[in-house]
């Protein structure tokens, strides 16, 4: 019994190894960079500055190893049921009606708050630089017309599907994983050692505490969770070979992470080379991003140049990676809602693209007219992210007889990094 297991393992691997990297494949890869690459080089940079570089290291250290494995387990823990369409769906399908509908209001907020933060950051730093290059004279993000048109033209460029979303995006974002690239080797000349602040004044509980805080911004500078679910449906509707699928999500994501990891840390670590800590927290109090701020603080007309069309591209590919995990997460609480009300689904999936799109701009455009900081809301709201990413998958391998063949000990490390994500929130209060 046991010989005949170990072939037929053997033979789904050579069946695997057969499988090729198709242009399909590809495009996921870069929707997976493009959704992680924009807070890598907006959020992180500046936290890592700010925070000092001691902290900020031990706390990519802890991190790191983390999203790679709940990248893995996240994948396979929404890939065992018989049908795959949306989050609600499949949570439902795992645990029941109640508890899909909980978790999928979970799942809508966590990734809704990447949808805020980059549309803050697009319409700022769009107008910042519209008016430093003296295109305008008014600061547009305080008008209310323009991010409302800025919104609303993202949005159904978004709204369009990945392959068209492969053909807008894929472009621009090998276009800027280059750039960053560049960008990292030309701040080389601009490094001052004396700029870095190790951050070991404190105790060693002051360090301890900055580690943790620190810890949402070396996870979301890498991580990728809202294409996840999205990549992990489209791969099922065109395999027959749920397997097969889940091998292809698999190999697409790994791929993307170790891209991400190589270019955002080489980056981040030239940018902090680059800036004071003072000019760190002076754009984090601002709302502005690392890139907008090096076009304030170093001269030439190259890099200014390859800080707006990094900074722009960046973030505007990665509103519309995060926008096809927006997407299903509302399409599935709204199918959800619909099915217990016994409303005719049919009228329903009809309405639901446009239905979708409105209430995307609405929420959007309203959250960047408040000008509400989104460094506080990352860090305040955490505790969203570390359930849908960390937790929940955790639970679900333990919870549910078809996943139990994924425990291990990674798993343990990945609820344990959850945890102390959900309380980091917490240690920002102990903050001076």
């Amino acid at each position: 019994m046991l010989s005949s297991e170990i072939l037929k393992a053997q033979s789904q691997d050579c069946t695997k190894a057969t499988i090729p990297f198709t242009s399909y494949d590809a495009g996921w890869v870069i929707m997976c960079i493009g959704s992680a690459i924009g807070s890598g080089i907006v959020f992180m940079p500046l936290q890592m500055s700010a925070k000092g570089v001691l902290a900020s290291s031990l706390a990519l250290l802890a991190m790191y190893p983390a999203v790679y494995w709940l990248t893995k387990l996240y994948i396979r823990s929404l890939s065992e049921t018989p049908e795959c369409k949306d989050y609600a769906s499949i949570i439902t399908q795992y645990l029941g009606k109640n508890w899909g509908t909980a978790l999928s209001l979970i799942y809508f907020f966590t990734i809704l708050k990447a949808m805020l933060g980059y549309s803050a950051t697009v319409t700022h730093d769009s107008a910042t630089y519209l008016k430093h290059f003296g295109l305008t004279d008014l600061d547009l993000s305080q008008t209310q017309w323009y991010p409302l048109i800025l919104l609303t033209a993202l949005v159904f460029v978004a709204s369009r599907g990945e392959r068209l979303l492969f053909k807008v995006s894929g472009p621009f974002i090998v276009l800027k994983l280059l750039a960053i690239l560049t960008l990292g080797a030309l701040l080389i000349p601009q490094w001052n050692f004396s700029n870095l602040d190790l951050g070991v004044q404190g105790s060693i509980i002051d360090l301890a505490r900055d580690i943790i805080v620190s810890l949402p911004f070396a996870l979301f500078s890498i991580v990728f969770i809202a294409v996840l679910n999205p990549m992990n449906v489209a791969f099922r509707k065109i395999e027959t070979d749920p397997a097969i699928a889940t091998y292809r999500a698999l190999r697409a994501s790994r791929l993307a992470y170790w891209i991400l990891a190589g270019a955002v840390l080489f980056f981040a670590f030239s940018f902090i080379f680059s800036i004071t800590p003072e000019q760190a927290r002076a754009g984090m109090s601002q709302n502005t991003s690392a890139l907008a701020l090096l076009t304030q603080i170093i001269p030439g007309p190259t890099l200014a140049i390859l800080s707006v069309l990094l900074s722009v591209s960046a973030v505007m590919t990665s509103f519309f990676a995060v926008y096809l995990g927006f997407n299903d997460a509302l399409s599935g609480i709204i199918m959800n809602i619909a099915l217990r009300v016994n409303t005719r689904t049919e009228l329903i999936e009809k309405l639901l693209p446009n239905t979708v799109k409105l209430i995307a701009i609405g929420l959007l455009w309203s959250w960047v007219v408040a000008n509400i900081n989104t460094m506080s809301l990352l860090q305040w709201t955490i505790g969203t992210f570390a359930l849908v990413s960390c937790l929940i998958p955790c639970y679900l391998t333990y919870r549910v007889p078809s996943l139990h063949k994924y425990k291990s000990a990674n798993v343990i490390y990945v609820a344990l990094a959850g945890g102390i994500l959900f309380i980091s929130p917490l240690f920002k209060l102990l903050e001076h």
